[in-house]
């Protein structure tokens, strides 16, 4: 059989699915379980993993067939966004089958557990650790910056198992159970007024043997896995693939996708809203070296976009990510910097000003204070460097003073005990 007839037999047999199970009025439970079981919603996963064992041309096909009809996908967010590429590519059978099924359907929510007060970008010195306990892991420690907690059922956490090795070989990556008397979740107040981010205190928190993504201590791999798929996300924040919203499952998902969005209101000028530079230029009258600035920061992101597209590309031919997701953020924080400078030399000392009477209602300050984030979140600029000299253009590694030590002979501000 041809990859085309291959191709043909995929359109015919989920057009038959869809026809049969598809109602758009049918409660988005209900559908998301049914979209789980038949393994239509992750058609690239393996078979006894949710999906149907596709390739991405496959899956292209499938998405197609969804489009068609307005069907609903699977749920979005950080467990299938991160959670579930890391735990299929690392976890057990075990773990894969208990857990991937509530990712797809969306009744687990998932956050993230890596950055530490004391360890940001140098993640593998983080100190958060986990002890056994019989059958149990009991973990002590902080995490920061965690988007998500206050609703996530599990937590993606690296914890240190291991002070008697090299930093890098004594963590293990757990999925932590949220809804236990041990984890305590404090909002953190940013400097924009959102409050998007947690920090999560973990006081002798039990995670289950069971819940080992990978390795005991090996967790670093697992780690790397996920923030791959953390730098070269690209996927909208939407419950949908196809249609405007129409019928009960559409709208649901619709809901289910702005109750996520909600947490990420204020991202747009985070990334320092290069759609505003042009119109903001003609509204002040814009001089000639202030609109040679404009048109700078218009052909960046216009560049930048292809970066995007490179992902996208990679992704579609199932490709894992690689470092054209580091090139694509440095391009983007890069143009955040650049267009909020733009936006503070158009309207002067009024870009400090808030409120209704303020350039842009406010928006233009909330840029400035906003931007910043956009050069640590996921990786600051510095490690996307260093990944892109490292592992694409085959640059010497950066020394390092305690890559190859034990980590309890490594000096911190934040030691395990």
């Amino acid at each position: 059989m041809s990859p085309a007839d291959d191709l043909d037999a995929v359109r015919a047999d989920v057009a038959a699915w869809l026809a049969e199970q598809w109602d758009p009025e049918r409660p988005l439970a209900e559908w998301r379980a049914r979209l789980a079981d038949s393994g239509w919603g992750c058609p690239t996963w393996p078979e006894d993993r949710y999906g149907r064992g596709l390739e991405a041309s496959g899956a292209a096909v499938v998405a197609a067939a969804f489009a068609r009809v307005g069907a609903v996908g699977p749920a979005t967010g950080s467990g299938m966004n991160l959670a579930a590429p890391t735990i299929l590519a690392h976890g057990s059978e075990e773990l894969a089958r208990r857990l991937l099924r509530p990712i797809v359907t969306g009744e687990e929510k998932w956050c993230q557990l890596f950055s530490e007060p004391g360890n940001g970008s140098d993640l593998a010195g983080l100190t958060t650790r986990a002890e056994l306990d019989g059958d149990e892991w009991i973990v002590s420690g902080q995490k920061v910056w965690t988007t998500g907690a206050r609703d996530a059922a599990y937590g993606m956490l690296l914890a240190r198992t291991s002070a008697d090795v090299p930093k890098h070989r004594g963590i293990t990556y757990f999925a932590l159970p949220m809804r236990q008397a041990g984890v305590e979740v404090r909002p953190l107040r940013q400097m924009n007024n959102y409050s998007s981010f947690n920090e999560v205190f973990l006081t002798e928190a039990r995670v289950p043997g069971a819940n080992v993504v990978g390795e005991v201590n090996g967790g670093w791999a697992a780690a790397l896995t996920t923030l791959a798929h953390e730098r070269g996300l690209a996927a909208t924040r939407t419950g949908l693939l196809g249609r405007e919203p129409g019928g009960r499952t559409a709208r649901e998902a619709a809901a289910e996708a702005e109750e996520v969005n909600a947490t990420y209101v204020w991202y747009p000028q985070r990334a320092g809203r290069p759609d505003l530079v042009a119109e903001q230029a003609t509204a002040t009258g814009a001089g000639p070296v202030q609109r040679q600035a404009v048109a700078d920061v218009i052909a960046r992101t216009r560049a930048a976009r292809w970066s995007v597209e490179r992902s996208r590309l990679a992704a579609s031919r199932g490709r894992a990510p690689g470092p054209e997701g580091s090139v694509a953020k440095l391009a983007g924080s890069d143009i955040a910097r650049r267009s909020a400078a733009v936006h503070a030399g158009l309207v002067g000392a009024a870009a400090l000003l808030n409120g209704p009477d303020s350039p842009l209602d406010g928006i233009v300050a909330e840029i400035l204070v906003s931007v910043p984030g956009g050069s640590i979140a996921g990786g600051t600029d510095e490690i996307q460097k260093n990944i892109v000299g490292e592992r694409a253009l085959g640059l010497p590694r950066e020394p390092s003073v305690d890559a190859d030590i034990p980590f309890s002979q490594v000096l911190t501000n934040r030691r395990p005990t």
